[in-house]
């Protein structure tokens, strides 16, 4: 319900760009199980999107536009450099998703010497993710 939502805990939002912002955004929701709660967007150029990775934390993206003359593009992040890790519960159901979507696997499901079961794929836009169990080192909090 509008005005009841409660906004995230502070984290770090890794943030893209992509060619065509509009099915990248369709993919990562259909392929990954990404949520689109917010795209901001004219006709196809989508100025920004967030969406949510389920378990906790998410993305941003928008699409990348050629400047203006004489301007500098505040954000020149080239399409289909990006990379990030998520963590999953279910990496073996994740992969079947994945690849059902269409995604590109660079590496197959395998279990890590450090406990953690994961794959690799390329997007649509090559962009690369991996996806596993492994949640990263206890905090040591002061």
């Amino acid at each position: 319900m509008p005005g009841s939502a409660v906004p995230p805990p502070p984290q770090v939002w890794p943030t893209l760009r992509a060619r065509d912002a509009r099915a990248l955004i369709a993919f990562l929701v259909e392929a990954f199980g990404f949520e689109a709660t917010s795209v901001y967007a004219d006709g196809d150029q989508v100025a920004h999107a967030e969406l949510a990775w389920p378990p906790g934390g998410g993305i941003m993206l928008g699409s990348a536009k050629e400047p203006a003359d004489g301007e500098e593009d505040p954000w020149p992040l080239r399409p289909g450099t990006f990379g990030a890790y998520a963590v999953t519960d279910d990496p073996d159901g994740l992969y079947r998703r994945a690849v059902g979507a269409g995604a590109v696997v660079t590496a197959e499901l395998h279990d890590t010497d450090y406990g953690s079961r994961d794959f690799s794929v390329r997007d649509p836009e090559g962009n690369r993710w991996s996806f596993g169990t492994y949640r990263g080192e206890p905090r040591h909090h002061h």
